[in-house]
This record gives C-alpha cells, structure tokens and sequence, in this order.
C-alpha cells in the first residue's frame, strides 16, 4: 500500500506562521509578541461560572447549536450592542471558536468549484477552509499602509462564479476598522453581485478609534451574511475556543448541517461560563478597553523610541511596523532574525498574502506592561540587523 500523507489540497497551506513563530520563540526563550494571546486569564467570575458547571454539570454533550442560555445571552448581545433584533433558536449557532465558524460555514455553504473573494491581507485560516470546503479562494489586494476597502478593490476580483465575500473589522491584521463608506461598499457590492458575506467580528470590543457596527446592522446585509465572533479575545480566554455565528435562518440551517458532522458540539461547561461572560456589566468592557488602549500606546510609543515606526490600530490589539522603508525586503526572514538575535518573536504579513510578497510586521500587545518593556529593551538592538 503506497505512503499517503498531507492531502495535496492543504500542501499549499504548509504549517499555520503562528505555530511556527510560536514554536521558534519557545526554541529560543524569546519574548513571543507574534501569537496574539493575552499573557493573562480573563475575569474570575466567569471562570468561576465555568469551573462550577464542571464541578456540578452539566457536563455531557451540549446541543448542535449550543446550550439555550448561551444562545439567549449571544441574542441578547447583538440587541444590547448594536440595536439588532435575534432569533437565538433560529439564527445562533455555538462554534469551535471562531475558527470553527469559519471552516462550518465554508463547508456548508459552498458547491465544489464555488468562489470565495479573500481580501489580502487575511487570517491564514480563510484560504485553507475554503479549499478543505472544495471552494476557489479569489483575492481582492487594497493598498498597503491604508487598506482601504473601494469598490475597484472589489471588483478586481470578482467573477461570475464568486459566491461569498468574507471581510474582517476590526481587521487583523492591519488594526483597521472599517469606515461607513467601506460599508457602504461591501453593501452594495454584495448585493449587486448577490453575494452571501461572512463578517469576522471577533475583534469587535477592541476599538479605539472610530466604533464598529456589525455588518447585521446593515439592511442590504442582514438577510445574507453569516456574522461569527467568539469569547476569545474580548474576555481574554482563547484558550476555551467557544465561538458562534449568528445568520439568517437558511445560512444557519447551512451552518449547523456542516457543524454537525465536525464536532456536532463544543464543551458545555465553557458554554456556561461563556454566557456569564457576554452578560457582565457596561463597567468591564469600559476597564478592557482602557486597558488595551494603554498597551497599544506603550508598544507604540516603544517602537518610536528605538526609530521604528509603527501603524496606529484603530482596533484590535496588534500592530504593523513597515520595513520596506528600513531597506528590508523579506519580512519572514527578518522575522526569523528578531526571535533568533534578539529574542523577541513577530508575525511577517507575507503570509497573508497569495503571492506571499514581503510586507510590514504584527506585533502583539495583549501582554503585561512589564513584558512589553522587555520586548522593546531587547528591540532597541534592531538596527544591528537592518541593511
């Protein structure tokens, strides 16, 4: 019997840069500000809730769309943030994070041969979920350092077989959050070209410029869009990969038919702490956002001071540092230098991109104050690796 091993579909995908820089950092004992995970646990009271359920239950498998507190709480969510009314029986669906929202609507959604229009630069998950899914991925390539969203982005890469478009805002990751006119565009766009949108919100509490609006605001929007988020990064636990879609009844229906035979459901005493979570008062998102906006301005402020200058996020809690203007032209080796000659470890964006060209640096700050001190004393040394 011949060897089999990776399916030539994911070969091109190789292994995800996260795991990678991860993996190189831990090697060399380096400061990791590449993987964005928070270096500390999310509020007490909601693991409390979660580790009472695994104490006293429930413990045993949780229903395809999730536990009906949790639904309630995500319908709740939507209606307390952005004015939107929720069927949380008919429209939520509890996810394997929003990772999982990805790969289940992908899989439910999409026909063999469907297209899939990716705007460059993307969450490397996208591209491989579309093919596992049988699906074409299509590229729309805004301009670096904006990124802006216009109609000719769009509209490059749009064929008469593109069945969805996905878009992510607060975006990682380049820290953008779209504009209303972006929006503006992604709606009439779409419904031009009768587009089902899948809407990667999962950054939507990390704004400190400008506000989000989910795109199920959106009129044109709210009847063909698959919205999915999760608990990960607004509640600093992305270790519980609890995560959910909210989309009209028939998309629903398409995204529970995949999730059913992926995992069918995900760990029900997380779902309980995850409906703590979503219902903690005004007064916690006001502390999380503070805080946040305090570290981007430390890393910031820190990179100025050793002469690299980085772009300001409008959301989430990473930043971008441009190296073509420093002489670099391969930002994964760089990358790969900095972890290796200065023990702090970065994410190159070339592996957002289809091509795979160089481009700026993401560096994390979901960190402690003292750590992020750390990373920039052993980045002043930079210049010793610069052309």
């Amino acid at each position: 019997m011949p060897e089999r091993g990776l399916g030539t579909r994911l070969r091109p995908y190789g292994s995800s840069i996260f795991s990678e820089m991860s993996a190189l950092s831990a090697r060399h004992d380096a400061i990791n500000l590449g993987q964005g995970f928070p270096d500390f646990d999310g509020p007490e009271e909601v693991r409390a809730a979660a580790s009472a359920a695994v104490l006293d239950g429930p413990n045993q498998y949780a229903p395809l769309a999730g536990i009906s507190s949790l639904r309630g709480a995500i319908a709740a969510w939507y209606q307390r943030w952005y004015g939107v009314a929720v069927d949380a029986d008919l429209e939520v669906t509890v996810t394997n994070g929003c990772t999982g929202a990805i790969g289940d609507a992908m899989l439910g959604v999409l026909e063999p041969g469907d297209e899939v229009l990716l705007i460059e630069p993307w969450y490397d998950s996208y591209p491989a979920s579309v093919v596992m899914a049988g699906g074409v991925c299509r590229y729309a390539k805004p301009a670096s350092p904006g990124y802006r969203i216009d109609r000719e982005v769009l509209e490059a890469g749009v064929t008469a077989k593109t069945r969805m478009l996905v878009v992510n805002s607060p975006h990682n990751p380049t820290g953008r959050v779209y504009s209303e006119a972006e929006w503006d565009v992604i709606e009439a766009f779409c419904v031009e070209h009768d587009l089902v949108l899948f809407s990667d919100e999962v950054y939507e509490t990390l704004v400190f410029d400008g506000a989000h609006r989910s795109a199920l605001s959106r009129p044109g929007l709210r009847p063909r869009t698959i919205v999915a988020s999760s608990v990960g990064k607004t509640f600093s636990l992305t270790g519980w990969k609890i995560g959910w879609t909210v989309a009209p009844p028939r998309l629903t229906e398409a995204v529970r038919g995949a999730h059913q035979f992926t995992s069918f459901c995900v760990a029900t005493p997380l779902q309980v702490g995850t409906t703590a979570a979503l219902e903690l008062p005004d007064s916690y998102f006001e502390g999380f956002l503070s805080g946040y906006r305090s570290r981007r301005d430390q890393l910031v402020d820190g990179l100025r001071s050793i002469g690299l200058e980085p772009i300001v996020p409008e959301g989430t809690y990473f930043t971008l540092v441009d190296l073509a203007s420093l002489g670099v032209d391969d930002d994964r080796a760089f990358c790969e230098r900095l972890v290796r000659e200065l023990g702090v470890a970065a994410i190159p964006t070339s592996a957002f991109h289809e091509d795979h060209r160089s481009g700026p640096i993401r560096f994390a700050f979901c960190k402690q104050p003292e750590v992020l001190d750390q990373a920039i004393e052993r980045l002043s040394r930079v210049g010793e690796l610069l052309p």
